[in-house]
């Protein structure tokens, strides 16, 4: 079956248009997790990204890739965060006004972000029905651009390129854990995998409180997210169109963890590698202490995707 998806070219593209606005991230690594897990893991830290997180690169690559005739009016998306601080510090390079719908109970810290990087914050109740109808009315006010945070090609294309950089930094990757809520950073990663590197196995995670994309995934279509619970706000969101096709034909797996597995996680890199991340972040060492991919003797990549935590809500 033929998928629409970016190409190899594509990625290579957006990696070398946002080079100027983004950075080539660090790939870090500890030897007692390594002990622990019997293996040489390596987390690609994202939250050392601008904004703090992966977004940055698929919000600029898509900024940079607009017709300027679309630029006039500014860009709107709505977002529970991390996209929406990207895209607001995406518009602020470009001098373009920023349009952001953010649900009410979105962490503080990220609302705070956005409207430092100069976007116009409107908030709506935190269902996907209400942010879709907030962002028309706000199109329908400003004219602005909706760039969607993840069911976009562009936005595909860079996130895609978090991987590439992997790939240049470390060598013989066997598997890569991405997380996964709407789809725009396990989809830009698989690809890239199957593009740049050599019969790497890619494993999508979620939580189990928010595992929409693992029944769709096991399903064959897209089951919606309703009423997801957990501490990772960052994959609340329901799978993109354009993401799940990309998602069925080159991600090899999906697997869920628990709550108590993601707080786990998020303190053995807070205690053993001195970093912060989100709980989004953790999902993917949390799928290695529940046992749900086999890691022994493999050379993993982790995609750690941000470290924007409210730190008056940090679990532990």
């Amino acid at each position: 079956m033929l998928v629409s998806k970016p190409s190899k070219q594509d990625i290579t593209k957006a990696s070398m248009q946002i080079e100027p606005y983004t950075h080539v991230t660090p790939v870090l690594s500890s030897e007692l997790i390594n002990t622990i897990f019997k293996s040489e893991l390596f987390f690609k830290c994202e939250n050392f990204q601008k904004a703090g997180s992966f977004k940055s690169r698929g919000a600029v690559n898509a900024i940079l890739s607009l017709d300027k005739k679309m630029l006039d009016h500014g860009v709107a998306t709505h977002s529970s965060g991390n996209f929406a601080q990207a895209l607001a510090r995406a518009a602020s390079i470009l001098n373009i006004p920023s349009y952001i719908v953010m649900p009410e109970n979105a962490p503080q810290v990220k609302v705070d972000a956005v409207i430092g990087y100069g976007g116009e914050v409107t908030f709506c109740t935190p269902t996907l029905a209400d942010r879709e109808r907030t962002l028309t009315e706000v199109i329908g006010r400003t004219g602005a651009t909706e760039i969607h945070p993840y069911d976009n090609y562009d936005i595909i294309a860079g996130q895609g390129t978090a991987t590439l950089e992997l790939l240049n930094q470390i060598d013989n990757i066997d598997m890569i854990l991405c997380p996964v809520g709407g789809g725009g950073l396990i989809s830009g990663t698989a690809l890239a995998a199957s593009y740049f590197g050599k019969n790497i196995t890619v494993v999508a995670c979620e939580p189990l409180g928010a595992d929409d994309a693992y029944r769709s995934f096991k399903a064959g279509e897209i089951i919606p997210s309703v009423n997801p619970q957990t501490l990772a706000d960052g994959l609340l969101t329901s799978l993109g169109e354009r993401n799940f096709p990309i998602i069925k034909n080159y991600v090899d797996n999906i697997v869920t963890v628990s709550e108590e597995s993601i707080i786990k996680a998020m303190k053995l890199v807070y205690e053993r590698m001195k970093i912060i991340i989100e709980p989004s972040s953790a999902v993917t060492l949390a799928s290695i202490i529940e046992n749900k991919v086999d890691v022994t003797n493999k050379r993993v990549g982790l995609i750690i995707s941000g470290g924007n935590v409210d730190l008056k809500k940090i679990p532990f």
